[in-house]
């Protein structure tokens, strides 16, 4: 994982940091890192992709050419197949990280989704209960249990 990924409330060094409730475990903070650093991560995989696809594409190419020069040159024929299996195989890398690309953008995207929806749903409560003063009960506390009636 990169080192250049952007500094992130309620995470230190990958994992949630143990200050404040708010920042462990489940928290409010610490989920909402979790899930940007995971964008981020996701984003910094989609640039490695697009990176390694256009680097494999150009070494099909190069490979191609060769092949093709060592027709003309009428050099062995199991040579000249070998050297195209390669370019073959190059290729299919390159499409292979055409998939991966989509599969990290799929990531981003539903990683950003996520933590838009948490941050509407959650935002306001975890501001109220910060702003209180008042020691808060554990999430999931004031659940409704369906004994009422």
């Amino acid at each position: 994982m990169s080192d250049n990924l952007p500094a992130i409330p309620g995470m230190n060094n990958g994992a949630a940091s143990g200050t404040g409730s708010a920042s462990t475990g489940n928290g409010f903070l610490a989920l909402a890192g979790r899930t940007a650093k995971l964008a981020a991560s996701a984003l910094f995989l989609k640039e490695g992709m697009h990176l390694l696809r256009s680097h494999m594409q150009a070494n099909a190419g190069a490979a191609m050419r060769l092949s093709e020069m060592c027709g003309q040159a009428e050099v062995e024929p199991r040579f000249t197949s070998m050297i195209e299996d390669v370019s073959t195989s190059l290729t299919r890398v390159a499409e292979a990280s055409g998939e991966m690309v989509n599969a990290a953008d799929a990531v981003d995207t539903d990683a950003r989704g996520f933590n838009g929806a948490h941050d509407r749903e959650y935002r306001p409560g975890y501001e109220a209960s910060n702003g209180s003063g008042v020691r808060q009960a554990k999430p999931g506390f004031y659940r409704r249990t369906g004994r009422r009636r």
